[in-house]
């Protein structure tokens, strides 16, 4: 494809942590087989209060931060761990010697929906209980949602761009676009780029609990996101990180790395409706997703696979796909070389990070010629119905390019665009 803005972009590494594995292959293998890492929730503290109607979440379990000495990772939230690990595989991954070359041309762009908010309610009890005096010295830097940002930047000697976006489920969409933008302009050759959350706490569960925006399936954890079907009930509350090394192509193919895919296109906009939930007809996902396509010189038949947003909640679901038929028409109907899914229905919600998530699958799409499943879509609404969603089972095909969607309260739309590279 002809790039108008600038320079190209590619993506040479990738990490992740997540409730489905402890790297970003490893998820994949759970998302194209249909495995989910939902189950009943484990919190120290959980049993203390009675009341909770939602008692299950996808928490990435069994895993400790063997990267880092003990005693500098009690000075960080969760949050900042989860960036930080996924941020050490994707670097190996990359094959990028981080110790040499000009520090000003590398950056970091990450996203979180809400930072260190466990940080933030072990504080208000020790506040409560202790007194002021008895409050951590490591408080602030700990919750600020720009921590994951600034320990990766100081790890790695980031100098150049750096910057943290808080737009809620949007939030590590924004920043892939975000750091995408700085290569293009040659601001920069090389980013870091992605999201963390790590906002399976207590408090986080009971806000969303009585907004009434989680599943209440507790018997049947694994079966409880479920979108697009019409037994959907809510979003499961997950945890994670995933983070991507970006790099202009010629810095790339430079140094001889191996690419993973090309990013080719960034769109957002404001819903400028509601402060939850979606303007009905999706309009402002309608404007993200052409505005994407707009920036990347593309047509909507070129796009083969869409990873939807697709939280499985009642309205977003149906938004959601009337701002895709919106944007593609005839194309997107069944037997085209169109399909759409949700690897949520597997992993959960995991707020900002949830695009940097979901953008594994849309990279193993085009490199692997598979499309992961929605699993749970047992009965398809007759709301979303009129686009192949995959229920169940992965679809192999072959993929060119691939739309990665997410949107956020306060009307926050990203889109996405990765494709196949070709030098």
């Amino acid at each position: 494809m002809t790039n108008t803005h600038g320079r190209r972009v590619v993506i040479t590494g990738y990490g992740a942590l997540t409730d489905l594995a402890h790297s970003a292959p490893g998820t994949w293998d759970a998302m194209r087989e249909g495995r989910s890492g939902i189950a009943a929730t484990e919190l120290p503290d959980f049993d203390d209060f009675e009341g909770w109607t939602a008692r299950i979440a996808g928490q990435v379990r069994g895993w400790t931060p063997d990267f880092i000495e003990h005693r500098e990772a009690k000075r960080m939230d969760r949050c900042t761990l989860l960036g930080m690990g996924a941020a050490e595989e994707a670097v190996r991954h990359s094959g990028l010697d981080f110790s040499s070359g000009d520090p000003t041309r590398r950056g970091i762009v990450m996203g979180s929906g809400i930072g260190g908010i466990k940080t933030i309610e072990d504080g208000v009890v020790v506040l409560h209980k202790k007194g002021p005096a008895r409050l951590s010295p490591f408080t602030v830097p700990r919750l600020m949602v720009n921590a994951v940002t600034g320990n990766i930047s100081i790890r790695f000697n980031l100098q150049g761009p750096a910057s943290a976006h808080a737009t809620a489920c949007a939030s590590s969409g924004h920043a892939i676009g975000d750091a995408m933008g700085y290569i293009r302009r040659g601001h920069a050759d090389v980013m870091i780029a992605g999201g963390a959350e790590a906002a399976v706490t207590p408090l986080c569960i009971g806000a969303f609990m009585t907004m009434k925006a989680l599943s209440t399936r507790n018997d049947e954890p694994t079966r409880a996101s479920r979108p697009f079907d019409t037994g959907r009930d809510g979003f499961v509350l997950a945890e994670g990180a995933a983070v991507y090394v970006l790099e202009s192509e010629e810095h790339a193919r430079a140094r001889g790395a191996s690419i993973l895919g090309e990013l080719v296109g960034f769109g957002n906009s404001g819903d400028a409706g509601h402060i939850t939930a979606p303007d009905a007809e999706g309009r402002g996902a309608t404007n993200a997703m052409k505005w994407a396509l707009e920036d990347a010189g593309l047509n909507p038949e070129d796009i083969h696979y869409v990873n939807a947003h697709g939280t499985s909640t009642p309205l977003g679901d149906v938004a959601e796909v009337r701002a895709v038929q919106n944007v593609f028409g005839a194309h997107a109907e069944p037997g085209r070389a169109f399909v759409m899914s949700s690897t949520k229905s597997a992993h959960g919600h995991a707020l900002g990070a949830s695009g940097a998530v979901e953008m594994i699958a849309c990279l193993h799409a085009i490199n692997d010629s598979v499309v992961a499943p929605t699993i749970n879509l047992d009965e398809i609404d007759p709301e979303c119905a009129g686009i192949d969603l995959v229920p169940n089972q992965a679809r192999q095909m072959p993929v060119r390019y691939a739309m990665n969607n997410t949107f956020g309260f306060g009307g926050h739309n990203v889109c996405l665009i990765a494709g196949e590279y070709q030098g």
